[in-house]
């Protein structure tokens, strides 16, 4: 015991140490973006899906496509924001999903013009309900470019459409992933979600630059509808339930067709959940969407969470040996491993939460990074021990 704890401690802090400074470093210190209110970015001439010209710079079309479940109040403070976009050549999809709270009438009566409404009326055995909808309304677009978000999101500023079309003029790009955070409150609960949200996008914003997309949020994503249509859109997982966003990039996601969007202009803010099992009904879904991951994404992040787990367990467990033999080299290298990793962490992380809107405040990141590893573990197992159950495409 002596000897085997101190060496797993090692090489769980080691695998650590490789992500913080090779991956979130990309997220970290990456070149500041120009803010999308500055210009638009010209793409080449003859696209299908229709152009339009500010002050001499061409713009693609882009549909928005926002899928609505019972969300009336949520709509009525969304698609003003929709409707003020400052970008020439866009439309918004609004997929009323069986909605029985007055959606569908309220939607006639709306006075914006960019604004269609398809209407759903029945489910379908074959495929969850979120997936036939958004596959209806990418399949209706007028436009190329699908941007997605949810009828509780808000975008950031007026300059969210053009900011995150903006990264689409890079060659041979499909995807642009965007941060959707979530609106601070009062409370833990609200501090933990913002937490986990942030380290996500931490992970997988991280992993993109790094040539490893393996997922995107719908509450904030882009991509081609050629790219979805190539891949027969959300076939291969059709029925699982959630994965229209994660299992897609998953999937069609590569180090050349995706691109990442750090501004905060590109962000849209989320209404967080009020009540601790409301998220961790969310949160139980996402988890176990990850279990369809393919097989190099699940080795990637199991090695990134089960090495944070085991760094702080194990980190803890040398501790208290130490405490019998506080003179044996190993526990003291040990200590200086353990808080070396914590301090880059919190500059690392830290540095990330600014960029991307200060969601966390840098004075709570080591606080975070503990949280998390409690978090992780507890997840794991209820992931692990609970029985699936029949819930919600939301």
């Amino acid at each position: 015991m002596i000897f085997v704890l101190p060496a797993l401690f090692f090489v769980a802090a080691g695998i650590q140490l490789v992500y913080i400074l090779f991956v979130f470093t990309r997220t970290a210190f990456r070149s500041p973006e120009p803010a999308p209110s500055a210009s638009l970015v010209p793409m080449a001439a003859g696209s299908p899906d229709g152009w339009a010209d500010i002050s001499g710079v061409t713009a693609p079309g882009v549909t928005v496509i926002v899928c609505a479940w019972n969300e009336r109040e949520n709509l009525d403070e969304l698609l003003p924001f929709l409707d003020r976009q400052i970008y020439p050549n866009y439309e918004v999809i609004v997929m009323d999903d069986r909605s029985t709270d007055g959606t569908r009438e309220w939607l006639e009566s709306v006075p914006f013009g960019r604004v269609r409404t398809i209407r759903i009326d029945k489910e379908y055995d074959h495929v969850t309900p979120k997936k036939y909808a958004l596959t209806i309304g990418i399949k209706s677009a007028a436009h190329e470019l699908i941007l997605l978000t949810d009828a509780d999101c808000r975008p950031a500023s007026e300059h969210w459409i053009s900011g995150m079309v903006a990264h689409m003029a890079q060659a041979d790009k499909e995807i642009v992933l965007g941060f959707s955070p979530y609106e601070r409150r009062s409370g833990w609960l609200n501090r933990l979600i913002r937490y986990e949200t942030l380290y996500t996008a931490v992970q997988y914003l991280s992993l993109a630059l790094a040539g490893r997309p393996y997922m995107g949020v719908g509450r904030n994503l882009l991509y081609r509808r050629e790219l979805f249509l190539r891949n027969r859109g959300f076939y291969s997982h059709i029925r699982v339930l959630g994965g229209d966003d994660d299992l897609f990039i998953n999937e069609v996601g590569t180090a050349r067709n995706a691109a990442v969007s750090l501004h905060p202009e590109t962000f849209t803010w989320s209404k967080p959940k009020e009540t601790f099992a409301a998220w961790r009904h969310q949160k139980r879904r996402h988890l176990s969407v990850g279990r369809h991951y393919a097989p190099a994404n699940k080795l990637i992040l199991g090695l990134l969470t089960a090495s944070h787990i085991l760094t702080w367990t194990l980190g803890l467990a040398v501790g208290l040996l130490a405490l019998g033999n506080p003179l044996y080299l190993p526990y003291q290298v040990a200590g200086g491993v353990l808080l070396g990793r914590w301090l880059l962490f919190w500059l690392v992380v830290g540095r990330i939460s600014l960029r991307l809107g200060h969601t966390v405040h840098w004075a709570g990141v080591p606080l975070m990074d503990i949280a998390l590893s409690l978090y992780y573990s507890s997840m794991g197992v209820v992931t692990l021990l609970t029985r699936r159950k029949k819930t919600t495409w939301r």
